[in-house]
């Protein structure tokens, strides 16, 4: 294939160096279209300038076939590039499987989340809306089948302090709020609290409360407390030294079969036989 392509270059380019306007030709054809411009003139005495149009016309004519000539030859003479291969991915045909396939239709709306109900059972850690209301401070320690104690417990120390309420009943309770009140003695925060009935029984709260440091447990609706001795304990940090307790309170409010309690106390008196054995059943 390169040893045609040189050969036709080699023409070419002879040709080209051989090639040389023939002047009287062109010169003849030049005349010739000013005879016939002046012939039209005698037919067309309107355009006089038709003839001088078409000697223009003319000349520019040869001149262009002489200018595009020497431009093809030119062109085909000069090195061509190597031979280059370009491949064309032809467009394939769209398959039949493809078109004739039905859309696939969008995904199915997501169902919305049922309505809560209003009659859903409340939380077992929701706040009682009822507990048994507390008795007076000059309540008792004693009332019917409930008994209470308040303690500082030994183990206390000069930076932190535990005080214990201990509650006995000689029967089974249907309702039970007790109230641990802690004098602000100076750096009181409370470090935790715990009581030895179960823990999912109660709502427990503690808060800072006109000059107190409150702990409160209340039995949930619907649980019980059978007959025994229990303890509420409250556990805080003091100012260092030696704290007293004697601005300290609890109390406490019960509910039996259809009979409602009271009791509470203080803390002034720790490490005493309150005689917690009498009418013991």
């Amino acid at each position: 294939m390169k040893d045609v392509h040189e050969d036709l270059r080699a023409r070419l380019r002879d040709t080209a160096e051989a090639y040389e306007p023939d002047r009287a030709h062109i010169l003849a054809r030049v005349e010739r279209g000013m005879a016939g411009a002046k012939g039209s003139r005698r037919s067309f005495q309107r355009s006089p300038a038709l003839g001088w149009f078409r000697v223009i016309g003319a000349t520019a004519a040869a001149a262009g076939v002489l200018a595009v000539g020497g431009y093809a030859v030119a062109s085909a003479v000069k090195d061509e590039p190597a031979d280059q291969t370009v491949a064309v991915t032809p467009t394939p045909d769209p398959s039949p499987e493809a078109t004739s396939r039905a859309p696939i239709p969008p995904d199915p709306p997501k169902p919305s989340a049922p309505p809560a109900s209003s009659n859903a059972p409340a939380s077992p850690t929701a706040k009682p809306q009822n507990p048994a209301p507390l008795p007076p401070a000059d309540a008792g320690e004693e009332d019917g089948p409930l008994w209470s104690d308040g303690s500082v417990d030994p183990h206390s120390n000069d930076f932190w302090a535990q005080s214990n309420v201990t509650v006995k009943a000689r029967e089974e309770l249907t309702a039970l709020t007790v109230e641990l009140r802690i004098a602000q003695t100076g750096g009181v925060t409370s470090t935790g609290a715990w009581r030895s009935l179960p823990e999912a029984d109660f709502t427990q709260t503690v808060e800072e409360r006109d000059g107190f440091l409150v702990y409160t447990w209340v039995l949930k609706p619907g649980r019980t407390v059978p007959k025994g001795e229990f303890v509420f304990a409250g556990q805080y940090d003091h100012d260092r030294g030696g704290r007293d307790a004697g601005g300290d309170r609890y109390s406490a409010a019960a509910k039996t079969d259809g009979e409602q309690l009271g009791v509470a106390g203080d803390f002034a008196r720790t490490g005493d036989d309150d005689d917690s054995d009498d009418g013991d059943s």
